[in-house]
């Protein structure tokens, strides 16, 4: 991969997660300023994750059918961005909930597709993945590091006029792939894939492909408290915007740092292994937030676990479906499953999930609540494991 060429994969990460940075630790604050509680702040997640489970697998048809994927991914940037102006406009829940439908559905699922792009573009390096993706992580660590500081002063009606840019900034990395054929996405450089290809059942009966799914699900569920009401529970034990923007800075520092060396652990310790050890460290953060909300110190040291929670752990699990599927024949349907299942499904459970405790036991439970979904992730991997590796990868 040329210099120029990993600009503008990086540019597209950036502007995605720089919007993400706006989006995940802020939009639960913005809702809850509109005057509701955490039903409705979950139910706005639950949506959001929702909308991996249907959006990336019908959006991997059209793009997969396209004899110019790119296109279809600057038409996804486009209604994502559309989608998300409209929040500037509506305060009732029936609104909200359909504009964060429209948004979610959009946004979700040009993601699949790039990274689907990405690995064919890397081909054999797929070990080099973080190098790419570590910029998305400096996009998210800017916005999420310095939103909460503006939110202070700004007031939260600010959020989605501050999250529009970043938008518009995906758009413009979005235009630079336009013209990207289908040989970015499959083996076959100009022949849309027919129809046995996009099948799911061939990536499901893939060796380790049902472990993979039902593990990072456990991961993304034990996600759910962090993504929906982290925010609010540190301002509950009383931190104020800066501090929570610098919580959240320092989580995407270290996962950054960690980007950077993730493809030589991948290439050490193996997939396996690594995720393993992902679910074990999530598990104790998790524990930890729920026990010591109200120390800055505590709480700056479980979010320098992020390094292995998030970054190491799709790092691993990117290398995991290379090693599954390295001729990359099913690779934009299994990009699409494993959104689908592990961020859609295991969203919505783990956003549904925090909002029971958060209603019940406020952080203290649902951050316990998301250590045991660690732990059931963790429990399941390792009884797989032995099993999996004597499996062929292929």
């Amino acid at each position: 991969m040329t210099p120029a060429v990993f600009r503008r994969y990086a540019l597209f990460y950036l502007g995605y997660y720089g919007t993400l940075g706006a989006y995940t630790p802020y939009i639960g604050r913005w809702v809850a300023s509109l005057g509701y509680g955490g039903y409705v702040v979950g139910a706005m997640l639950a949506l959001w994750y929702g909308s991996r489970i249907f959006g990336p697998p019908l959006w991997s048809r059209l793009t997969s059918r396209s004899a110019v994927p790119g296109r279809w991914l600057v038409i996804g940037c486009l209604l994502a961005a559309l989608g998300f102006s409209l929040f500037a406009g509506v305060a009732n829940r029936g609104p909200m909930f359909a504009v964060m439908a429209w948004f979610g559905l959009c946004f979700n699922s040009v993601m699949p597709q790039f990274e689907a792009m990405t690995l064919s573009a890397l081909g054999s390096r797929s070990d080099e993945y973080g190098r790419i993706r570590v910029w998305g992580s400096i996009g998210f660590l800017v916005v999420a590091g310095s939103y909460g500081w503006l939110l202070d002063r700004l007031g939260e009606a600010m959020f989605v006029w501050l999250t529009l840019p970043w938008l518009l900034l995906t758009i413009a990395a979005a235009w630079l792939h336009r013209r990207d054929g289908a040989d970015s996405i499959t083996v076959a450089p100009t022949t849309p894939l027919d129809d046995n290809q996009l099948d799911s059942a061939p990536v499901l009966q893939r060796p380790g492909m049902a472990r993979l799914l039902a593990t990072t699900l456990l991961m993304q569920l034990g996600f759910g408290p962090f993504y929906v009401f982290y925010t609010l529970h540190l301002q509950a034990q009383g931190h104020d915007g800066i501090a929570v923007g610098v919580l959240w800075a320092v989580g995407v520092l270290c996962e950054i740092i960690m980007f950077w060396q993730a493809p030589a652990l991948v290439r050490r310790f193996g997939a396996q292994r690594l995720i393993g050890a992902c679910l074990a460290v999530t598990a104790l953060r998790w524990w930890l937030v729920a026990m010591a909300g109200g120390s800055l110190g505590w709480m700056a040291l479980a979010q320098t676990s992020h390094a292995l929670s998030f970054a190491v752990f799709h790092a691993a699990c990117m290398r995991r479906m290379a090693e599954l599927f390295p001729q990359r024949r099913h690779m934009v349907t299994a990009q699409g499953l494993l959104s689908a299942i592990s961020g859609g499904t295991g969203g919505v459970l783990g956003a549904g999930l925090a909002a029971v405790a958060w209603q019940h036991g406020g952080g203290n439970l649902a951050f316990s609540a998301g250590a045991i979904a660690a732990l059931a992730g963790l429990s399941l991997h390792l009884a797989t494991a032995a099993r999996a590796k004597a499996l062929p990868a292929s």
